[in-house]
């Protein structure tokens, strides 16, 4: 599958040149040593990968005892492999690199060799954890990676040119027409169903059946949860009801995370450390409330209110479901063509906040409620940062009339904004001098 990413490794690779290693980190099956194949596939003459999550006595025999020899190092690993490297022709990787820490601190030392080019996969839900004792390469260069968005989900599904136009008509900001609005638009609705988890994808892909992508989504949520029992240590039962709680508050008008509903009496502060975790696992993306709409965002971020939005909106969709024991191809295609009653307002919100997400964006939104008069009440769903001025971005169902919201902000912080969008399902329009797209833009906002 096309990945986005293998750009970024590419840069690397050539900006590098050997100074520095690349450690794609991110969270569980979203596709990190997929993808780090087939770059050393492509991009080497030869490649060693060395999965720590299932390697041989023999392998471990070599770092344990090979590591002040760098010829007698790299000869072992290479009889062992069978694979003869190439100097800076080839390119070793270390696959899921936190399950043995000690080949990460080797970094530094194989780096400064100089022979060969190095690269490693981590699972965040333990890489931060896993480092007690070593000392972190100032060598090593990280990226992020996350689910599949849009773009990379249209290219799996063999569409290589729908997004194209839509692109097109983004920086032009002209409608797409009725016909091919209609079909982005569905094949959106499709993306979101699915999601963006590759085996999901691939599933789906083969023969559009969406009960084989249900599968792998439902294996992926029960891998989650078993992660969380394994490394979230004290905080796992909070960790768990945060996790699981999602769907539940997304569903409601106001979105924010409401402590007392997961536990009575507990207050914002006693699940810190079990939202770090999740956070830091990439599980999840926290979108946190700011004070003050003004550039820099951050330094107005009020800790005690927070969003929470789910990794991919596919397995949001298969957490809402779950208390179904068996789900339909017919029941995905009812949500599909809106013929079931269901919120889909929070799947659209989710999937905007993973597509910002994916753009490095950092996630803040906006809420104030006036004691006084209720009709100064204003909530806009997101804001991002441009060129030292902020952008207000509000999802609106396609049936919507007002955005009252969005026009008292416009009003009070008209100097300090940059443009306006609204994200919806109908076709591109400006008015007012906000910017009406369809959703299937978030990704280009």
């Amino acid at each position: 599958m096309k990945r986005k990413i293998y750009t970024k490794l590419l840069d690397w690779k050539h900006r590098s040149n050997g100074k520095t290693a690349i450690l794609i980190e991110g969270a569980r099956r979203i596709g990190k040593t997929y993808i780090i194949e087939e770059f050393a596939k492509k991009e080497y003459k030869s490649y060693i990968i060395i999965d720590f999550s299932k390697v041989s006595k023999d392998i471990i025999d070599i770092f344990e005892n090979n590591i002040n020899d760098f010829d007698s190092f790299f000869n072992r690993l290479e009889i062992l492999f069978g694979i003869k490297l190439y100097r800076r022709e080839s390119i070793v990787v270390f696959d899921e690199v936190q399950l043995y820490p000690r080949a990460r601190q080797l970094i530094k030392h194989l780096v400064a060799d100089g022979r060969y080019d190095f690269a490693e996969t981590g699972s965040l839900i333990s890489l931060h954890r896993n480092v007690k004792d070593i000392l972190i390469p100032s060598e090593e260069e990280r990226i992020k990676m996350y689910p599949m968005d849009f773009e990379e989900y249209l290219w799996a599904v063999e569409n290589e040119l729908t997004y194209d136009y839509i692109k097109d008509c983004y920086n032009k900001l002209k409608p797409l027409g009725q016909a091919l609005h209609k079909k982005a638009l569905n094949l959106f609705r499709e993306y979101m169903l699915v999601g963006g988890m590759p085996l999901a994808v691939l599933s789906y892909s083969k023969d559009k059946d969406f009960e084989k992508a249900e599968f792998e989504k439902k294996q992926i949520c029960d891998l989650y949860i078993e992660d969380i029992n394994k490394f979230a240590n004290s905080e796992k039962t909070k960790a768990k009801k945060i996790f699981n709680y999602i769907p539940t508050q997304l569903q409601k008008k106001s979105k924010k995370i409401t402590y007392a509903n997961m536990k009575k009496n507990t207050r914002s502060s006693d699940y810190e450390k079990a939202f770090m975790f999740l956070d830091e696992s990439m599980m999840i993306h926290i979108c946190n409330n700011v004070t003050d709409p003004a550039f820099p965002l951050a330094l107005s971020v009020n800790d005690n209110e927070k969003k929470c939005y789910m990794l991919d909106t596919g397995l949001l969709i298969t957490e809402c479901l779950k208390g179904e024991k068996y789900i339909s191809s017919e029941i995905y295609k009812s949500i599909l063509f809106d013929k079931l009653f269901i919120n889909e307002g929070m799947f659209m919100e989710n999937v905007v906040a993973c597509s910002l997400v994916k753009r490095d964006e950092k996630l803040y939104y906006y809420k104030h409620n006036d004691t006084v008069k209720s009709e100064n009440d204003m909530e806009i769903d997101f804001l991002i940062q441009r060129n030292g001025k902020i952008c207000p971005v509000e999802i609106k169902s396609s049936v919507y009339k007002r955005h009252s919201s969005l026009d008292k902000f416009i009003t009070k912080y008209k100097r300090k904004i940059s443009q306006a969008y609204i994200l919806y399902q109908k076709d591109v329009l400006i008015r007012d001098d906000i910017y009406h797209l369809p959703v299937y833009m978030a990704g280009l906002v």
